[in-house]
């Protein structure tokens, strides 16, 4: 079937488009935010390096505490309601950040309480929504409709960040946050729309929480490619939120460059993730999947060099482009292959655990990088951090290049 057939086949999957549809819109609304909390943060409420990393670890911090936790507890219920049930809990809790704004209540420990909140939110919805699309459409697409998802991520990425740089530049923080409120209501509503049937889920004899934890566990860390699949892309994790957290500290303090300006570098990313999106699937049939994945790892720390030889001068600004141009054509190039390949290798009854175990061990990086780079922001400088991290990139893609992911094949 040629890649043209695919395509209307999946436009043709009516809960598949709706399923599409409400991951736009949630996407287009996180990425306003994810630019808008820390413009916030740095330039409304004047927090430290530290205190950048802190918020960012705080979203993740769920991850860490009940990840594996949320796995089990995914796989025990329907999908559809904890999806849409999430959602609207997300945009219940986003709302709540312009409201303490306005009343003047808004501070770093409320900000930080609120991203705790949400991302355990995030958390189940994440376990639940990686999923359900195996029961949307059939094994043999599913790198198809990953990409078409990645697309729109991508494509999230190159707008969102611009209109929120406009937005906070224009409005302020706290109004770019409701969008994404607005946004996970929506989402919610349609994904409520769907009609793919979910099987009701049988519950063993008895219930044994740490049995099943333990199970997804053995199923991640003893498979031949997740494995090292997973150790590698914890350790690639770790290091990009270190980089995550100098860089934006770089941008917005050291080299002094505005809100709008920071939006249009990530805008420029988007379009690097826009078109790792739109290779993936023909580079990963012709290549196979873990020749992409390891090719994907090795363009990170190229990418993330760049950054800290930037200036306040125009070439520095398009250096800084050019860096998040690179990591995002690179991390969003694998990530249909490999969440593919993922999905295909593993049964349904074990999906939400094996998930939430890559997801949940992921965002727990997340936590512990953003905290480890705001402290070596604050004591080496922002250029020692990116550096730092580059070279665990580069540690990172040398051990990929040598484990059994590289043979890794749909």
């Amino acid at each position: 079937m040629t890649d043209r057939g695919k395509h209307t086949s999946l436009l043709r999957n009516r809960d598949f488009v709706r399923f599409w549809a409400a991951d736009a819109v949630s996407l287009v609304g996180t990425a306003i935010t994810t630019l808008a909390l820390r413009a916030v943060a740095v330039l409304a409420l004047g927090a430290s390096a530290t205190e950048a990393g802190v918020l960012e670890a705080a979203r993740w911090l769920p991850y860490l505490l009940f990840g594996l936790v949320a796995g089990a507890l995914v796989d025990r219920r329907r999908r559809r309601p904890v999806l849409i049930g999430a959602d609207l809990a997300r945009a219940a809790v986003l709302a709540l950040i312009p409201l303490a704004a306005f009343t003047g209540a808004l501070t770093m420990p409320l900000l930080i309480g609120l991203m705790v909140v949400f991302g355990t939110l995030s958390l189940f919805y994440d376990a639940a929504h990686q999923s359900f699309l195996p029961l949307l459409v059939p094994t043999e697409r599913l790198t198809d409709a990953n990409a078409r998802l990645e697309q729109t991520r991508a494509g999230a990425q190159a707008f969102g960040p611009l209109v929120a740089g406009g937005l906070v530049k224009l409005v302020g923080g706290p109004l770019a946050v409701l969008v994404d409120a607005v946004s996970y209501l929506v989402s919610g509503l349609l994904l409520a729309t769907l009609r793919t049937a979910e099987q009701p889920v049988e519950p063993p004899p008895q219930r044994d929480l740490r049995g099943e934890v333990r199970e997804g566990l053995r199923w991640v860390y003893r498979h031949e490619v997740l494995r090292p699949l997973a150790i590698g892309s914890h350790a690639w994790f770790l290091c990009i939120s270190v980089a995550g957290t100098a860089y934006t500290m770089l941008v917005l303090d050291e080299l002094g460059f505005d809100a709008f300006l920071y939006g249009v570098m990530f805008a420029v990313g988007g379009v690097g993730g826009l078109l790792g999106a739109s290779l993936s699937g023909p580079v990963g049939r012709r290549f196979g999947v873990g020749p992409v994945i390891v090719a994907a790892r090795w363009l990170t720390p190229v990418g993330y060099a760049l950054a800290p030889l930037a200036t306040s001068a125009t070439t520095g600004l398009a250096l800084l482009c050019a860096a998040q141009f690179v990591f995002f054509l690179s991390a969003i190039l694998d990530a249909p292959v490999e969440m593919g390949y993922r999905q295909s290798v593993t049964p349904d009854r074990l999906m939400g655990r094996m998930n939430a175990t890559m997801r949940s061990v992921n965002r727990a990086m997340i936590v512990f990088g953003a905290l480890v780079g705001g402290v070596l922001a604050d004591l080496l400088g922002n250029r020692s951090a990116l550096w730092i991290s580059v070279t665990g990139l580069v540690a990172t893609a040398t051990g990929m290049t040598f484990s059994a992911v590289r043979r890794a094949r749909l």
